[in-house]
């Protein structure tokens, strides 16, 4: 099943005998929801190829604060890991499942050979960099641009395609976290929201129109 879950999720993206390859060579992983896959200062001599749920990338500040940059859904991997392998430098990024996640673990050196002898791998990478340069490049857009109520509006919508549900759980801290601000701020925009019929509350849910 493994294995059959792997070609599923990077048969588009890779060759048959390197996702062989990889089934061969790959450590295979499971987490649970909120649990940390990698942790900010942690060395890498592995990269994260991801098969099933979701994962949030965080950055923290000097005063422990998170900010989320981006997330990363199954048949992704995350490139500010690949960085810090390339440059065997201890990770930046704290990530962290978003919902119950299974993955892959390549150890650095396949990554490296792969990148110089592989297309289906140079192309892969060099994509997955492009993918996140863009979305990185969209959240410094939205914090020096966006309001905060559009913000938020922003990432319940994210939200809801993440899970391919309209209504979500999640807390009011939860979400102060990820967009960096306090949970005062989120509860009144969000009853701001509710007002302009963009949202329905409940206990730890949202429902977005």
């Amino acid at each position: 099943m493994t294995f059959e879950l792997l070609k599923q999720k990077f048969s588009n993206t890779l060759d048959e005998k390197l996702i062989e390859e990889i089934f061969e060579i790959g450590q295979f992983a499971s987490f649970k929801q909120n649990d940390i896959i990698i942790d900010i200062g942690q060395p890498l001599k592995f990269i994260p190829l991801l098969l099933s749920g979701d994962i949030k990338i965080l950055r923290e500040d000097d005063e422990g604060n998170e900010l989320l940059i981006y997330f990363l859904e199954a048949g992704e991997t995350c490139t500010m890991s690949l960085t810090c392998c390339m440059g065997t430098t201890k990770s930046k990024i704290r990530a962290v499942a978003e919902k119950d996640t299974s993955l892959v673990m390549i150890p650095v050196e396949n990554m490296q050979i792969w990148f110089h002898n592989n297309e289906s791998w140079r192309s892969f990478i060099l994509e997955s960099y492009q993918t996140r340069f863009d979305e990185m490049l969209e959240t410094i857009d939205n914090l020096a641009f966006m309001k905060m109520d559009k913000r938020l509006l922003k990432y319940l919508i994210n939200k809801t395609k993440l899970h391919t549900s309209k209504t979500i759980i999640v807390k009011h801290q939860d979400i102060a976290e990820d967009l960096h601000t306090s949970r005062v701020v989120i509860s009144r925009l969000l009853k701001q929201l509710e007002k302009e019929n963009k949202i329905k509350l409940s206990r730890n849910k949202i429902e977005v129109f």
